[in-house]
């Protein structure tokens, strides 16, 4: 290699002809390609691969800088302590998209969540790719060494990296993106909560009931209008707004018992993501505590009144009465003698409906439920306080291959799915009775054999009473 070396520079110093640039050509081709195999043999292959890199690192150094970095801190403004959101959108969006491929990742569980959180290692950088266009984070944890004072802690920011020729991508199109995919991740993630009026505050607990829309035993038909009449309204907003409404919207659920009106509330609050505020008017002794606990409600809620016809203050515009509770014991000189008025009135109730509504927040629903429809106050009913009115009937066809998943794990079609189906269409049985009946055995054969029984008896009896009343009507005619 020495010699050719020597030859090769001898070449540079005498080229007396053109021919010798050929030469010179030949040679240092040749030179080139003893150099390839040389270090090929010699250097192995991750050893050049990590000299190539840091060789590029070094070059891209020196190249033009086309780069722009915009910094979104956690606080706007670090001495008032505003939150900046693109920043906690950025910390919720960034896991989201790398937990299956990036290699450095924070991974723990915390006390109020379900399933294992992630997040970001602040030493090392996130690329993310967005419409085809290469998005640089780093999270910079704006902390000196040795140095965790609250005022660094405050400088806590992601640095967001890109091409400057992608600058309007980036700030129309990828951080709304960023934003808008947060937001959707908060609303699935959110936890639904459960709220009980009790002497004069609200009880909170959180709503674990595990009903959907797909567990629930109503027609398809029923479910994909009840879906579809949700979906509008949330994207309503500005409509409500154009025409003067308040952005709220209310629904009669009405039925048997043993039907599913208080499912179909889960179900709808757990679609939404909506809290639930359940409210006994038992509990509510004046219009005035009526007011004091809607104006607790928060946004983005249900309300619900549960067997409405069951309280006698909503048959009566504005008849209050009192209530006389006495504690006293034989022997007490009747010392603990109580009187409390009620003057909670169906007024009242209309007047929350109509006019709270208005300025006591938005994005919100009401729900009254009764078991006895025509029993209620036309007014309770009309367009404006109760919009839609769902009726809660009896199972159907239809719906029993619903009930047959949730609590037998039967998926499709079934021998015995016919019969049940065609006894269901001639007699009335609640979701609920057919639900007791399918948990007697936890072979879905046995059950279903059982069910069958249940109701060929019940169509039996329901034809013998036919019969009955046939035969007295006759009887009645003939005298």
């Amino acid at each position: 290699m020495v010699s050719y070396m020597k030859n090769l520079s001898s070449s540079f110093t005498n080229l007396p002809s053109a021919s010798s640039w050929f030469e010179v050509y030949a040679a240092f081709s040749t030179f080139m390609m003893l150099l390839r195999t040389a270090i090929n043999d010699l250097i192995p292959h991750k050893v050049r691969s990590f000299i190539a890199s840091k060789l590029e690192n070094f070059f891209s150094k020196y190249q033009a800088n086309n780069q722009v970095s915009l910094k979104i801190s956690r606080y706007w403004d670090e001495s008032s302590g505003n939150r900046n959101e693109l920043y906690y959108a950025a910390e919720e969006y960034l896991p989201s998209r790398i937990t299956r491929t990036y290699r450095a990742l924070k991974v723990g569980k915390l006390e109020n969540h379900k399933s294992l959180v992630f997040a970001v290692d602040g030493s090392h950088e996130v690329v993310d790719e967005f419409e085809g266009t290469k998005f640089t984070w780093m999270l910079d944890d704006g902390s000196e060494k040795g140095s965790q004072d609250s005022l660094n802690q405050k400088k806590v920011a992601f640095i967001l990296t890109f091409n400057e020729k992608y600058r309007k991508r980036a700030l129309d199109s990828y951080l709304p993106h960023v934003l808008t995919t947060y937001e959707a991740m908060k609303a699935e993630q959110r936890i639904v909560n459960i709220y009980s009026w009790s002497d004069h505050y609200w009880n909170e607990s959180e709503l674990s009931h595990p009903a959907t829309f797909d567990t629930l035993a109503l027609t398809p038909e029923l479910k994909q209008d009840i879906i579809d009449d949700l979906d509008r309204f949330l994207r309503r907003k500005e409509l409500y707004k154009k025409v003067g409404k308040p952005w709220k919207r209310g629904y009669l659920l009405y039925g048997p018992p043993g039907t599913g009106k208080s499912s179909l509330i889960a179900a709808i609050a757990n679609y939404l993501k909506f809290d639930v505020y359940d409210l006994e008017l038992t509990s509510i002794y004046s219009n005035s505590d009526l007011m004091r606990a809607m104006r607790d409600t928060s946004n983005r809620s249900i309300v619900v009144i549960e067997d409405v016809d069951c309280n006698k203050e909503v048959h009566a515009r504005s008849k209050p009465d009192s209530l006389s509770d006495s504690d006293s014991d034989s022997d007490s000189d009747n010392k603990s003698v109580k009187v409390k008025t009620r003057s909670f009135t169906l007024s009242g109730l209309l007047n929350y409906m109509d006019g709270l509504w208005s300025s006591g927040g938005e994005e919100r629903i009401i729900i009254l439920t009764t078991n006895h429809k025509e029993r209620l106050d036309p007014a309770l009913l009309r367009p404006g306080r109760m919009d839609k009115h769902i009726n809660l009937s009896f199972l159907k066809a239809k719906a029993f291959p619903t009930l047959a998943s949730n609590y037998l794990g039967i998926e499709g079609h079934h021998p015995l799915f016919e019969h049940i189906e065609g006894l269901l269409e001639k007699i009335q049985v609640t979701p609920a009775v057919v639900a007791e009946h399918l948990m007697t055995s936890e072979d879905p054969e046995v059950a279903l054999e059982a069910l069958v029984k249940f109701l060929e008896e019940k169509d039996m009896d329901n034809q013998v009473e036919c019969q009955l009343n046939s035969a007295q009507l006759s009887s009645s005619i003939g005298d």
